[in-house]
């Protein structure tokens, strides 16, 4: 299959650990977000120290980075965003993503080497809002979710053939019109739109009649209640084909709150769908199978195609349950690997010897092998490693390289 655009694929990171998968499971671009700034506040998030690590690795590899400042800033913000961006000139990310047209000011003054990026906040759903931001001197425009395909199309026809185009693909959806949402701060005084959500859309609610105040009736699907703002999660792995006709340039993961186990699944499998599709439609058919297995194996909700084919119906909510599907367990990332074949491992979920696990490579491969042996820091023998961070030396029945994710299937 032939098309004029070959679209980056961006996936976002919430640590340098998780950039550094990013990158070798296959991301032409990661997103990562500051301590200050960004819509995640509860994320990791990067120190300056690790930014600039996380940089220069992703720039050996070909890779390029983008930094979030994507809050709507009041003005007690505008002096910090200005010394923020004094910081971000020095290091040297391939692009700033904003919301607020002040914040864009900032950049454009202190960094205008730095591309400028337009966040989805921005509420961008029509081809004259793109034109006015190209005008002042963005280079892309992140669509609003609420968008269909057949717009996004529209928008390439109306739009200067260098100002690109990126969307969601992947990921979860926010119930409010572009992220844009004042539940978290009615409820809990925190904001979302300063990057401290704490997603009361996915708690439970009961209705409450006017004239009986305190008598609250649950709304049943089951007997476990109702969810009634909780979408689905994006997925758009069986719609490539009409992604790359659209005229996109960047296809966008969401997750920068999610594992390194999450982001190098979903990382590897749209790099072979993507660059499987480009080669023959065909062979993007054969792989279907391949792709599905392997989104179907990360955390997740259930899966919508969100506004890609028009309004979403009620299918799109999530009525009865808050509940994550689970395909894998996350156990850590191959570090080193040392003369006597042992690889150095920061544990992250309990496992034990005996045990059999998976190798997840960057290539595709999945490599089903038993724990053989598990050494602490002082070389002792463990049977089973049941505390988070520990450092470890394992001995596995098949081969690792450093940058192999290591999991468990859950039955």
């Amino acid at each position: 299959m032939s098309t004029e655009r070959k679209p980056e694929l961006l996936i976002p990171a919430s640590s340098l650990e998780v950039l550094k998968t990013a990158v070798v499971f296959g991301a032409d671009a990661v997103y990562i977000g500051g301590e200050a700034f960004g819509l995640r506040a509860k994320a990791k998030n990067f120190s300056m120290e690790d930014m600039k690590e996380g940089i220069a690795f992703a720039h050996a590899h070909g890779v390029k980075v983008y930094v979030t400042a994507n809050i709507l800033a009041h003005n007690r913000d505008l002096e910090g965003v200005r010394a923020y961006f004094e910081e971000l000139k020095e290091i040297k990310p391939d692009a700033l993503i904003i919301a607020d047209p002040g914040v864009f000011m900032l950049a454009k003054e202190i960094c205008p080497e730095i591309e400028r990026h337009i966040s989805t906040q921005a509420n961008n759903t029509n081809y004259l809002t793109y034109q006015f931001w190209y005008q002042q001197g963005a280079k892309r425009v992140v669509s609003a979710r609420e968008l269909s395909m057949e717009e996004l199309r529209e928008l390439r026809a109306h739009i200067p053939e260098d100002l690109e185009i990126e969307t969601f693909v992947h990921g979860a959806m926010c119930i409010s019109y572009s992220g844009r949402c004042l539940l978290s701060n009615y409820f809990t005084g925190r904001d979302a739109n300063q990057g401290a959500c704490t997603h009361p859309c996915r708690w439970k609610y009961a209705v409450m009649e006017e004239s009986r105040p305190g008598e609250y009736l649950p709304v049943y699907e089951n007997e476990r209640g109702t969810y009634i703002f909780n979408s689905k999660d994006l997925c758009m792995i069986e719609h490539i084909p009409e992604l790359l006709e659209s005229g996109i340039d960047s296809f966008k993961i969401e997750g920068r709150m999610k594992t390194a186990l999450y982001v190098a699944t979903v990382a590897r499998t749209y790099r072979k769908a993507i660059d499987d599709c480009l080669k023959s439609r065909e062979l993007y058919e054969e792989h279907m199978p391949w792709y599905k297995e392997q989104i179907a194996a990360c955390t997740y909700r259930e899966f919508t195609t969100g506004f890609f084919y028009g309004k979403p119906d009620e299918s799109s909510q999530i009525y009865d349950n808050n509940t994550y599907q689970k395909g894998y367990t996350y156990l850590g990332i191959v570090g080193d690997v040392d003369a006597e074949n042992y690889i150095h491992l920061e544990q992250r979920n309990k496992f034990s010897v005996g045990e059999m696990i998976e190798i997840m490579k960057p290539d595709g491969e999945n490599l089903a092998v038993r724990v053989e042996a598990i050494l602490n820091e002082e070389g002792e023998a463990m049977e089973s490693a049941p505390h988070p961070q520990q450092k470890l030396r394992v001995k596995l029945s098949g081969e690792a390289d450093a940058c192999d994710i290591l999991r468990r299937k859950e039955e």
